[in-house]
């Protein structure tokens, strides 16, 4: 791991602390990282693939809050460590994704040696929070044919892709809807020439 590239605002004090004390853990495609009701031990940092921060149901069902990606760390996580609280919402793996799990013992000395890291830990709430926003706004003000175009720029964005490797299922999921709606939703998209549907994949256009 490289953290002078991935986060190059932190000092090296605090680089040499972190490589010194954290636990890189690597997980699988598909793979839990944070489940509702846990107790979390350290803060998570993402060094590779996209994480998944979403809420669960009684029944299995989900709704996105937001993705993280490389260089970016879960505030959830964060608040949970610091309050020893359990988390509230679930985190999964999105593609093969390496993380660094900083201990909760360290997180004081951290906010009151360093800075940047102080700095960081606020733009990561500051980040989430409007990550949050941007979701409410959806829910309230927007039809669903808006929410999916908007989730569709927003994946593209974050992956720098234009071709999404979601299935109309996944999608729904995210977006709290069914499969069927998505499904003709998308067909409407094709026709303006928004986007090609293929098999479990979409290219925006």
């Amino acid at each position: 791991m490289n953290l002078t590239q991935l986060f190059p605002q932190f000092e090296p004090g605090l680089i040499e602390l972190i490589e010194k004390e954290a636990t890189e853990k690597k997980f699988k495609a598909g793979e839990i990282i944070m489940r509702t009701g846990q107790y979390i031990k350290s803060t998570v940092l993402v060094l590779k693939g996209r994480v998944k921060i979403y809420r669960e149901n009684d029944e299995g069902g989900e709704f996105l809050m937001y993705y993280l990606g490389e260089g970016e760390a879960c505030a959830v996580s964060m608040i949970c460590a610091i309050q020893s609280r359990t988390s509230e919402i679930m985190a999964k793996a999105e593609e093969d994704t390496d993380v660094l799990m900083i201990p909760v013992q360290l997180m004081d000395a951290l906010m009151n040696r360093y800075k940047s890291w102080y700095q960081f830990v606020i733009q990561t709430y500051r980040s989430r929070f409007d990550e949050l926003l941007t979701v409410i706004d959806n829910i309230a003000f927007r039809n669903m044919d808006e929410r999916l175009e908007f989730y569709l720029k927003r994946h593209a964005d974050q992956t720098g892709k234009k071709t999404i490797e979601l299935s109309h299922q996944q999608i729904a999921d995210d977006l709290a809807t069914s499969r069927e709606v998505i499904s003709r939703l998308l067909k409407k998209m094709e026709q303006r020439n928004l986007l090609h549907l293929q098999r479990n994949m979409i290219e925006l256009l």
